[in-house]
């Protein structure tokens, strides 16, 4: 958006008129073509070398070379995405500072009795960067083969359970979404990390482990661990091989873990529109789609309204599932 110098007089005329000082209306400097004129901090609600973590990284630095500012990441993880979700709300909505929205940010208004913020009206949607699928994994000495398999395992064998990480993560979730889908009635065994579900899935203590394919893929394709069946729609690009819970006769099971970029909420639109722009360009890079498959990420896009019905459609889902659950809220 290009303004001549009239107008931009106008603006600041008008803004001294309501008692603003020129530094609390960002959107003029915006109109006069000057964001961004500073470095963006973009804050990552996961630690170092995380899935959030590196698509962070890969998309920021694509971002910042059309942006001609660095997009520096800050990782502020902790209290499921609330940490950094509250660092962001106490920024001025100029566009300066960002976060990678999760689904943890999707599912916290449910799992949470209090939360410092709301996701559907104090985060302004830039878009989607990336998803990754979930498997279902076993030992490769399981005679499991099939979902087919599991069910029958899980309904015939009383000591048959699903293994994931922290009850509210998106993995538990998914497996509490696939008890209902399936009306298996079996026990959900949490796990503090992710090294400890694996070492009881191998050590035969868990039956199934819902899991990211992400970090696993060395795993996977080393033959250490199976993937019988992901949890998305589609078929992963990283596991072309491994059929859906769809086509194996889920229908409509559909759960993805993603990665969006989001602003505050009363980021102007000019400035979301640029960022839009800058985030499309970098996922379109062919270099930046192979370095998130090589982490386990499928590149996606799209507008901040895509973005915003994907984050609305999210949290309705999570809740109902929680609900049914009966997850105590903490």
């Amino acid at each position: 958006m290009s303004l001549g110098r009239r107008e931009a007089l106008r603006l600041a005329a008008l803004a001294g008129a309501a008692g603003l000082a020129p530094g609390l209306i960002p959107w003029a400097a915006t109109a006069q073509g000057t964001y961004p004129s500073q470095p963006i901090r973009l804050l990552v609600p996961n630690g170092a070398g995380g899935v959030a973590d590196l698509t962070a990284r890969t998309v920021g630095q694509a971002m910042s070379d059309r942006l001609g500012q660095p997009v520096v990441v800050e990782n502020r993880p902790g209290a499921g995405g609330i940490v950094a979700g509250q660092a962001l709300m106490t920024a001025p909505a100029d566009g300066y500072t960002l976060m990678v929205a999760t689904n943890a940010h999707a599912i916290s208004p449910s799992l949470f009795r209090t939360l410092p913020f709301d996701p559907l009206r104090d985060f302004a949607p830039v878009g989607l960067m990336g998803s990754f699928a979930i498997a279902l994994l076993v030992s490769p000495k399981s005679p499991v083969q099939t979902v087919q398999d599991l069910l029958a395992k899980l309904k015939q064998d009383p000591n048959a359970n699903i293994g994931t990480i922290s009850v509210g993560s998106t993995q538990n979730l998914a497996a509490e979404l696939f008890k209902t889908a399936t009306g298996i009635e079996t026990v959900t065994v949490p796990f503090s990390s992710t090294p400890e579900l694996l070492t009881a899935l191998l050590r035969g203590d868990v039956t199934v482990a819902f899991e990211i394919v992400a970090p696993l893929m060395g795993q996977i394709r080393g033959g250490s661990l199976r993937a019988i069946a992901v949890t998305s729609a589609e078929r992963a690009a990283n596991l072309p091989d491994v059929p859906t819970l769809q086509q194996q006769g889920l229908k409509d099971f559909d759960v993805t873990s993603w990665n969006a970029l989001v602003a505050p909420g009363k980021t102007p639109q000019p400035v979301i529109d640029k960022l839009n722009t800058a985030m499309n360009a970098a996922l379109a890079e062919s270099e930046v789609r192979k370095k998130l498959l090589d982490a386990g990420v499928e590149a996606r896009g799209g507008t901040p309204a895509a973005m915003s019905q994907l984050l609305r459609t999210e949290t309705a889902k999570w809740r109902d599932v929680i609900e049914k659950a009966g997850i105590e809220k903490q």
